[in-house]
């Protein structure tokens, strides 16, 4: 790790010499390390946080650090140059494979990464079948509808919600965009989803619970919750893990924070999230992986300005 002076740190974030010393001597800077009575500061440290900006704000509990770290990522990503146009389409494209074919794997698709980049260039993949083909192409056209919701920042309702889906089930004409109509359970869940009969009600008071806990809970924490919640409430047939990870990235997206890629190789832990949540309400090791994944995105765009 490559590591710099005070002064420099100083520079580079607009601060006087004195606060950044001050914010070293606070433990407010990661990985800070003193060599008599000099500070030597990891060289990608983003800028500390503002302290005025956070008067009236929740600092307790648990991951409020993380929080911090990830919003003082966001803030220095904020004031640097901007990626050129070219720069943005290229990583977006990048996102839009690894995230297609990840979050399609979790749901049994079969086809690689390689398949799915060559599938959203409109090539067919031999001996693979037409539903995996389409579930590939479904899953893009949702991605880039968030992307235009988020841009137009419109606020996420049913009709968002379900207009998503039925990008998502393309393969499925009479399904897609539908509220499911028959009883239904999740293999290997601890947790029943709802009948039939309460799904509409429920959707339409987690949309409202959503909007109202934008003033009282910190975003990523309440976009986790979001998504346990939905995730519960399962209301289609088929495509609800698909289409929450879409809906769980327009909030991101909304919010300010870069897109995540929920791994197929993380799916034992994303499960395990599930059952913490519906059997003991505990919803910190969904709001740790979402957290975990901002901070990891955060870091790619900053390594790439830097």
């Amino acid at each position: 790790m490559e590591y710099i002076k005070v002064s420099q740190a100083a520079g580079k974030w607009g601060l006087s010499p004195r606060r950044v010393r001050v914010l070293c001597a606070e433990n407010k800077i990661a990985g800070v390390v003193k060599k008599g009575k000099l500070y030597m500061i990891p060289e990608n440290s983003p800028r500390p946080i503002d302290g005025r900006t956070l008067r009236g704000k929740d600092l307790s509990g648990e991951f409020a650090m993380l929080f911090l770290n990830i919003d003082a990522k966001k803030a220095e990503l904020g004031r640097r140059r901007p990626l050129t146009a070219g720069e943005v389409a290229a990583l977006r494209e990048e996102f839009l494979i690894d995230f297609t074919y990840n979050s399609n794997a979790i749901e049994g698709n079969t086809l690689t990464l390689k398949e799915t980049a060559m599938v959203l260039e409109g090539i067919t993949i031999d001996q693979k079948p037409l539903k995996d083909h389409l579930e590939a192409v479904g899953h893009r056209d949702a991605f880039l509808y968030i992307q235009k919701i988020a841009e137009e920042k419109e606020p996420i309702t049913e009709s968002i919600i379900k207009n998503t889906h039925a990008l998502v089930l393309i393969n499925r004409p009479d399904d897609k965009g539908v509220y499911r109509r028959i009883s239904v359970k999740i293999m290997g869940a601890v947790h029943e989803p709802p009948q039939p009969y309460l799904i509409e009600p429920q959707m339409t008071e987690l949309i409202r619970k959503n909007e109202q806990n934008k003033k009282a809970m910190r975003p990523i924490e309440r976009i986790a919750k979001f998504h346990l919640d939905f995730e519960g409430i399962h209301p289609f047939i088929d495509g609800n893990g698909r289409t929450g990870r879409l809906i769980l990235n327009l909030d991101l997206l909304q919010n300010g924070y870069p897109a995540i890629n929920v791994k197929f190789s993380d799916r034992k832990k994303y499960y395990n999230a599930f059952d913490a949540y519906h059997r003991d309400k505990n919803a910190g090791e969904m709001i740790e992986l979402i957290a975990g994944y901002v901070d990891e995105r955060l870091d790619q765009y900053l390594e790439i300005l830097r």
